[in-house]
């Protein structure tokens, strides 16, 4: 069967897909330069918080500096990129959308990135804090001598923000996929016992290996499916209703 007028062929998609994976790192490599420039202060207002004031931090390696100006520039480029990642998908999507599923999607980009903040701030001064403490306390109960390295210590911070902050994004990835109907809050709740077996897994796989840090991802992580399942079902019931108005129409003008 010949291809329809105005098809994209596999080649055309697979091109079409690496142009906005090179505009991505494009952007990622200037956000990493502008992340430079603001790891400085960045890593003063970290080091001067109080999670880092009762410890001496050490350099155990010449790269230890500027591994943490690195990290800390990468924090910042992915913050400063993350919203045009997500025009960039809705950018290779939109050709097989509805002219109206094509600006509803659009509205979403600006969320991606208030909901990555709103991660950050919530692992950065929730969780971060509360696992810290934690093993801290473990380690001072064990009579060990606390030698801290300064890439140990972001290390440890990174390892839980930066995944929790992503996470954060699962409510507007399940409204997008509702969206273009490849989700629906039915399938949701059906899968909901998996669902929340993965998320489990997933806060024990990005937490340090103890019961508090899975404990204060995960209750976060299933407040966030419980939330993603209640979108797609205001998401879900508006698509019913425009097909049940556009089947309505249909039928009225077949009897006309």
């Amino acid at each position: 069967m010949p291809l329809q007028s105005g098809a994209m062929t596999v080649v055309e998609h697979l091109t079409e897909l690496r142009k906005r994976i090179i505009y991505i790192l494009v952007v990622f490599v200037i956000g990493l330069a502008g992340g430079l420039f603001c790891a400085k202060p960045v890593y003063e207002y970290l080091i001067a918080a109080d999670t880092a004031r009762g410890f001496v931090l050490h350099a155990f390696s010449f790269w230890d500096g500027i591994g943490m100006y690195m990290k800390i520039a990468m924090a910042v480029s992915l913050t400063v990129t993350l919203p045009f990642i997500v025009y960039q998908l809705w950018a290779f999507v939109s050709p097989g959308l509805r002219p109206v599923e094509r600006s509803a999607a659009l509205r979403y980009v600006p969320y991606a990135l208030l909901l990555f903040v709103l991660g950050l701030l919530f692992a950065y001064y929730i969780v971060f804090p509360m696992a810290l403490s934690f093993t801290v306390s473990v380690t001072r109960d064990m009579g060990l001598k606390e030698t801290y390295g300064i890439a140990q210590y972001f290390n440890f911070m990174f390892s839980l923000v930066l995944p929790m902050a992503l996470l954060f994004e699962l409510p507007l990835i399940v409204m997008f996929l509702t969206r273009l109907r490849i989700l629906n809050p039915l399938r949701l709740r059906k899968v909901r016992r998996y669902a929340y077996f993965a998320l489990v897994f997933i806060a024990v796989v990005i937490t340090p290996p103890d019961f508090i840090s899975d404990f204060l991802v995960t209750i976060p992580l299933l407040v966030l499916y419980e939330f993603s399942v209640f979108l797609s079902a205001l998401v879900y019931r508006k698509q019913l209703a425009a097909d049940a108005a556009l089947e309505a129409r249909y039928t009225a003008g077949d009897h006309a």
